[in-house]
């Protein structure tokens, strides 16, 4: 596994690649599980070995000529995606023995485009190895799912994250690199953003608002909601942005460029709230945690002081039914197309009224 080793932990994933390696690789894998947890550097990593070719194969824009690379250009991969990759699929392989072809957001396939795969993964040609990765499996068929070999990812362990995190951020304290590991949940996307400074600023505005909640006898729902909505639309302005650039590096236009950049935006906004969410879950239960005496548990490492006061306070008792409250308005997020606005209104009304 040693050829994996700049992806961390994810031991089941690592076994299952490194066997192929050694005796033979199947026709197709899929490589599943949440972001943020190594899924695109491991599959990478595992089409440079299958080529022979560590270093060009294994780039982020790779230049091997028997890579095949397909990721969406807008919000799906669409028929006319996988038809192009099918042609190229009957081509012999140029200077390896085999060619690989790395899906990447393959939960993005439309029923078509998904239907159009499907016959070649029941057939693919001998010489052609096809890897998809995809955040989730919901939405790909079962037919699918029963024709690759399935290599599931974990989110990492707070000791893994908390590594990453030093190891990008040497000068932050234990508390700071703590909270940031633990309030990331096990996915390095997360970690990164935590440690932007604007996020640093957003994330302290939230917990403000958590506060609140049962601090200040004029607490504002709508307010409040406003505070995670603007975060929202920052990282989605921010999100955009970034893509606007890799549009234009790409060269495209029309319906592709701005259903990309929807997508970077909505994603953006989409990953703010959850992110948002649990934060809130995880204050009012560090509020239990501490008041119970368990400090060495709580998430919010850097920020114990705080907790401790609030505790004294009295205010205790309603903390379980607060965190579950913003787990409950998460999984509604998270599975559900809410209006986000309304959503986060109902929730602090609701998380006031535990309090008061």
């Amino acid at each position: 596994m040693e050829r994996f080793a700049a992806v961390p932990e994810q031991p089941e994933a690592k076994r299952l690649l490194s066997a192929a390696l050694v005796e033979g690789a199947a026709h197709a894998y899929l490589l599943h599980g949440p972001p943020g947890v190594g899924k695109v550097e491991l599959a990478r990593a595992f089409a440079a070995a299958l080529l022979g070719d560590d270093e060009r194969a294994s780039r982020e824009r790779p230049a091997h000529p028997d890579l095949y690379l397909l990721e969406p250009l807008g919000e799906m991969i669409r028929i006319d995606d996988i038809r192009e990759l099918r042609h190229d699929l009957h081509m012999r392989p140029f200077e390896a023995d085999r060619r690989v072809y790395l899906v990447l957001e393959a939960h993005r396939m439309n029923e078509d485009a998904a239907d159009a795969l499907l016959k070649d993964l029941e057939e693919p040609p001998a010489y052609a190895t096809i890897v998809l990765v995809a955040d989730e499996l919901g939405s790909l068929p079962e037919t699918i799912l029963s024709r690759c070999q399935l290599v599931p990812f974990r989110r990492l362990s707070d000791a893994a994250v908390r590594a990453w995190v030093a190891d990008r951020a040497p000068a932050l304290d234990e508390a700071s690199r703590a909270a940031i590991a633990r309030s990331a949940a096990g996915r390095l996307d997360r970690a990164a953003r935590l440690l932007d400074p604007d996020a640093a600023e957003r994330r302290r505005r939230l917990l403000e608002v958590a506060r609140a909640v049962y601090r200040d006898e004029g607490f504002d729902s709508t307010a409040a909601a406003s505070v995670v909505l603007d975060a929202m639309k920052a990282a989605g302005a921010r999100a955009r942005e970034a893509e606007e650039q890799e549009v234009e590096r790409r060269g495209l236009s029309g319906r592709d460029a701005e259903q990309r950049l929807r997508r970077a935006q909505r994603g953006a906004e989409r990953e703010e709230l959850l992110a948002s969410l649990e934060e809130l879950a995880s204050w009012y239960r560090d509020l239990g945690v501490v008041g119970a005496g368990a400090e060495a548990a709580a998430v919010h490492a850097d920020m114990l002081d705080s907790l401790r006061a609030d505790a004294a306070d009295g205010i205790v008792a309603g903390a379980p039914d607060a965190a579950g409250l913003a787990r409950q308005a998460w999984r509604e997020a998270e599975e559900f197309n809410v209006n986000a606005g309304l959503a986060l209104e109902a929730l602090f009304v609701r998380l006031r009224r535990v309090f008061v």
